[in-house]
């Protein structure tokens, strides 16, 4: 016998419409003129929202860009899990895994190199902070499936591996010297680095 999931309460509701409402405003305001020139009360009033009630959904600026991110990531991590799924070597399985994470992020480079920035030195009690770190252990869980799949990696090697690869992905999109750098040429970065470590 199933059970009938309840309706949600008239309160619930409405704390779920705000919550769209500041996700779509921010969205939007970050996406025009970036986070940097953006300010919470800009974004309080395009959702049509006391700067307090902001606060109880997100207490600072870059929860409020881990709060519209996390979302684009973790749909980002699942195209790269059905891409690397088609290819055939571990080395172009894994760029095929990490290619729409670096084109989210690069989708406007002062967001995505905040957002990382946010990811590291950010509050990991905040629930935006902490999403945002679970898509990095999710992203770490699918390389190292890659790697203990199609390269016979043991599974703790497999997981030392992921986080390397992670890193260097991470470096290569933060990095001010890559501010200009195009996804293609980043994404090269990446496979000659990764390549270089890979066992075998």
């Amino acid at each position: 016998m199933s059970v009938a999931t309840q309706p949600l309460g008239r309160r619930e509701r409405e704390k779920q419409a705000k919550l769209a409402r500041i996700t779509a405003a921010a969205s939007e305001l970050f996406a025009k003129r970036g986070v940097d020139e953006v300010t919470t009360q800009q974004i309080a009033d395009a959702a049509d929202i006391g700067t307090g009630t902001l606060f109880l959904y997100a207490k600072t600026k870059g929860e409020l860009l881990l709060l519209v991110q996390n979302a684009r990531y973790a749909d980002a991590l699942t195209r790269g899990r059905k891409a690397a799924k088609a290819e055939r070597t571990t080395l172009d399985a894994l760029l095929a895994l990490l290619a729409p994470i670096a084109e989210c992020n690069r989708a406007q480079v002062d967001n995505g190199r905040t957002y990382l920035r946010e990811m590291v030195f950010g509050d990991s009690g905040e629930p935006h902070h902490a999403e945002a770190l679970s898509i990095v252990a999710r992203t770490e869980e699918a390389i190292a499936d890659i790697l203990a799949e199609r390269a016979g990696v043991a599974p703790g090697q497999a997981a030392t591996l992921a986080r390397v690869i992670s890193a260097i992905q991470f470096l290569e999109l933060a990095a001010s010297v890559n501010t200009g750098s195009t996804v293609p040429d980043l994404l090269a970065s990446i496979r000659a680095q990764v390549a270089a470590i890979l066992p075998g």
